[in-house]
């Protein structure tokens, strides 16, 4: 079986409180974009994972953790995953946690376990945050730590995405040691009912990686003076993207690039 798994964008990134367990309670919109990995799974006489493409760093994988949490509740014989591994990581973009939905997904195609997509989101919490989201990979509100979502229609048709991504790995302990956000919160939902270009959605994470890595700060700006109805980084960074009425004609050095129209996505 092969999968493709995608990349999402965060809307505005609202941090709202931190919690007595550590993590913090948050306000953003999940967005499905067009970037996708390949992941194959095919039955083996042994459990193996390997990659290409972009390097994985570290010695595990949450393709092979998301085996794992289903092995432990099901008698799943061996697989050969392999990943091709093509979105950025380290960037805001979600691409680890599609990964490891898109797996579940599969085992679960293949094996006949007949799970629920709810059944599927609540394995994909114990995998990390955002990982239910890409069980139904649809434009959804995201509260609490990022798993209680709330589908929305987002009328953005005729319009660009551009996805640039600096040569630049945040991690979250970074992004978070970082962190600057006040306890004002905006309604998500309603911001986004206006036109894309009175859009006042802000990143709590931007203030304090723009000091960290300003060429972060830079590719925001230079989206903005080239004419971006809106500009904000993705997540905890290091990407930055930016909303066009026409195909941008951008190029920024040392910077992966991606280009979509909206609201095209296929899943």
């Amino acid at each position: 079986m092969i999968l493709f798994p995608n990349a999402k964008i965060n809307i505005g990134l609202n941090i709202v409180s931190k919690r007595s367990d550590g993590y913090h309670n948050l306000e953003t919109v999940f967005y499905p974009i067009s970037w996708y990995d390949s992941l194959e799974i095919i039955q083996s006489n042994q459990l193996q994972f390997t990659s290409t493409g972009l390097n994985i760093p570290g010695s595990g994988n949450l393709c092979l953790d998301a085996y794992q949490l289903l092995k432990s509740d099901f008698d799943l014989s061996p697989v050969h995953i392999h990943l091709h591994k093509n979105i950025p990581i380290g960037a805001g973009l979600g691409g680890g946690s599609s990964d490891a939905s898109f797996t579940l997904k599969g085992l679960n195609e293949i094996f006949d376990l007949n799970l629920s997509d709810d059944e599927l989101k609540k394995y994909a919490l114990k995998l990390g945050a955002d990982c239910p989201f890409f069980i139904d990979n649809i434009p959804s509100l995201a509260t609490g730590i990022g798993e209680e979502l709330r589908p929305i229609s987002l009328d953005l048709d005729n319009l660009y995405l551009m996805v640039v991504t600096p040569n630049i790995h945040i991690s979250t302990a970074q992004a978070y040691s970082s962190l600057r956000f006040d306890s004002k919160q905006s309604n998500l939902a309603d911001l986004l009912k206006s036109p894309v270009e009175h859009w006042e959605m802000k990143n709590d994470f931007e203030s304090g990686i723009f000091e960290l890595e300003p060429k972060i700060a830079s590719v925001k700006q230079k989206m903005i003076e080239n004419g971006a109805l809106y500009a904000s980084m993705s997540g905890s960074g290091s990407s930055v993207y930016a909303i066009f009425k026409q195909k941008p004609n951008l190029v920024f050095d040392a910077c992966k690039q991606h280009i979509q129209s909206l609201p095209t996505f296929v899943e």
